[in-house]
């Protein structure tokens, strides 16, 4: 039997990828790790925070089918720094959380309305 090692992409439904690509590398910092054409008007773009092993791919997708709350928590050491730093740039991001015995977070939106959440790794 193979053993699933890794998870290596998250997709995510955009209406727009040229506006999703400038989002996820402007806004939040992430490097494109993949850009190529699978169609003639799309292409396949997968987008990697600094360091990470895992990549968001920017999949096309029709209007009704953008706006998924993703689940995916992206990890930072220092929530407060991330959040007013996401919001300098512009990030649509929700109120910080803080809870006792759990770590700073709080979510924010793409431009498609795609759902995430950033966490502060334990101490």
């Amino acid at each position: 039997m193979t053993t699933i090692t890794r998870v290596r992409t998250v997709g995510v439904p955009v209406a727009d990828q040229d506006r999703a690509l400038a989002f996820y590398t402007e806004r939040l910092g992430f490097e494109v790790r993949l850009d190529a054409p699978i169609a003639e008007t799309v292409r396949w773009i997968e987008v990697v925070p600094p360091q990470s092993s895992t990549s968001i791919a920017l999949v096309a997708a029709d209007e009704e089918l953008i706006g998924v709350d993703t689940g995916v928590r992206f990890s930072v050491p220092d929530a407060q720094s991330a959040h007013d730093s996401m919001t300098v740039r512009g990030v649509q991001v929700d109120e910080m959380l803080r809870w006792e015995g759990m770590p700073p977070m709080y979510g924010f939106v793409d431009p498609d309305g795609n759902r995430f959440y950033v966490v502060e790794d334990p101490a």
